[in-house]
């Protein structure tokens, strides 16, 4: 499954730490890239970029001033958009229906989402109907539409090229550099 994140409405300074936790996220769980939306923030894509360079593997971080024209030509390339949002539908409910689609566009909200989103959205997805961080709602659906491969150790060979990596330990750290 090809998968991309776009992060709606990033706010300077407010959202900094939230939507570089958005893209590291969407990195580490398997995402090929994020989108952001809002203000442009050359510092965001900078520190994406150079966490992706340091640690390896292919993710693209990207500016996009309309995103709801950005949703619509994806949806006519293909891509299924999956709206992260306390009030929609159950994620276990629609699973199924999200796992059979080839490319998902997840949607994660920062200022309020315009109506637009909701009516585009393939799926308008809850994780649970209360008010909690979109940065535990895509981590948890990320998981769910790759089975938890990504939490494999088979998996971290998605982000070769890396000059730093950890090999697990059962105490301490265990840090490697220069492993290109």
């Amino acid at each position: 499954m090809q998968i991309g994140v776009l992060r709606l409405g990033h706010r300077l300074p407010r959202d900094e730490r939230m939507t570089t936790h958005v893209c590291l996220t969407s990195r580490a769980f398997g995402a090929e890239g994020a989108i952001y939306s809002g203000q442009k923030d050359g510092s965001l894509e900078r520190s994406v970029k150079r966490i992706a360079d340091n640690w390896g593997g292919e993710f693209s971080i990207e500016y996009e001033p309309k995103p709801i024209a950005r949703i619509e030509r994806m949806k006519k390339d293909g891509w299924a958009v999956v709206h992260l949002t306390m009030y929609g539908m159950p994620l276990p409910e629609k699973m199924p229906g999200i796992a059979e689609k080839k490319k998902v566009l997840v949607v994660v909200g920062a200022e309020k989402v315009p109506a637009e989103v909701y009516r585009l959205a393939d799926f308008n997805i809850a994780i649970g109907n209360q008010p909690h961080s979109e940065i535990a709602a895509l981590a948890i659906t990320l998981d769910r539409m790759q089975g938890g491969k990504e939490l494999e150790r088979g998996f971290q060979s998605n982000f070769g090229g890396a000059a730093i990596s950890l090999e697990p330990a059962e105490k301490g750290k265990n840090i490697r550099k220069g492993y290109r």
